[in-house]
């Protein structure tokens, strides 16, 4: 995601900006960056064409990349929220509510972005949220429907990551795409601890192994790959003498999915 030009462009006119654009401070620091982005007014059309003056149709493939899985987000979330009976408490739908307001706010930007670059948005697919009848229950019952969430968060997590290394050549665009892929991790961690709070998993608050903590293995693909215990080449398993286990080992880091390999996890729940 190429935001860091947009972010730097936007200091520079006006340091004030991120503050003046939501009175609520606290979810910018929850959320963060990617929140205060999608935040912004729409507006910023003319910015995105002034920093990407020369754009490429490989940029466009990244931004189009990531409207489809806001679109998915978005949906999903915004159909949650037309069933008030589903949540269990006020708490709970206030949450989910303020998450659907973050995802739609980030496919409008993510339009934005792609159109004033000369480029094309996808168009939204048509959802089904069972994925076939294999979740029948997605929006009438509240434990699958926190299932289905994670399996959506987990796999934005490990989706941003695999994008990292396409934008290694400069550090501002990877500082953004980092960025969002932290807040991706909390919005992950959120979801786990609903689950958790209400005993619908034995979750932590990130991924253990290659172990989804849900009873459907239609959401294996999504956490194959992260039971891998090196970095870089090196065992972190009791590294320098240390008492580390394989499951703290592989909770230390997210493993990146490819594009093919999250379009493949996605694929069930588009029409």
């Amino acid at each position: 995601m190429n935001f860091g030009n947009i972010l730097n462009q936007i200091g520079k006119v006006d340091p004030e900006v991120f503050e003046k654009t939501s009175g609520r401070r606290d979810i910018f620091k929850h959320f963060g960056t990617k929140v205060a982005v999608a935040a912004l007014p729409m507006a910023l059309g003319s910015m995105f064409k002034k920093a990407y003056g020369k754009s490429t149709s490989a940029i466009g493939d990244v931004l189009n990349f990531a409207l489809t899985l806001e679109y998915l987000e978005a949906r999903f979330y915004n159909t949650a929220t037309l069933n008030a009976s589903l949540f269990p408490t006020t708490a709970a739908f206030n949450a989910i509510k303020t998450i659907a307001g973050h995802e739609t706010a980030h496919v409008s930007f993510l339009k934005t972005a792609i159109s004033s670059m000369g480029e094309t948005p996808v168009s939204e697919p048509t959802f089904d949220f069972t994925a076939g009848g294999t979740f029948p229950g997605v929006f009438s019952d509240y434990a699958t429907f926190l299932a289905v969430a994670q399996a959506f968060e987990d796999t934005g997590v490990r989706a941003y990551k695999g994008q990292a290394g396409n934008l290694i050549s400069s550090n501002a665009v990877l500082t953004a795409a980092l960025q969002i892929h932290s807040v991706e991790a909390r919005h992950a961690s959120h979801i786990r601890q609903m689950r958790k709070a209400n005993g619908f998993g034995d979750v932590k608050p990130w991924i253990t192994g290659n172990n989804s903590g849900i009873a459907s293995s239609a959401v294996q693909p999504i956490y194959n790959g992260e039971e891998v215990t090196t970095q870089a080449g090196v065992q972190i398993v009791n590294i320098n003498g240390m008492s580390i286990s394989s499951d703290a080992a592989s909770e230390a880091f997210d493993e990146a999915l490819s594009k093919d390999q999250v379009l493949a996890i996605v694929d069930p729940f588009i029409v």
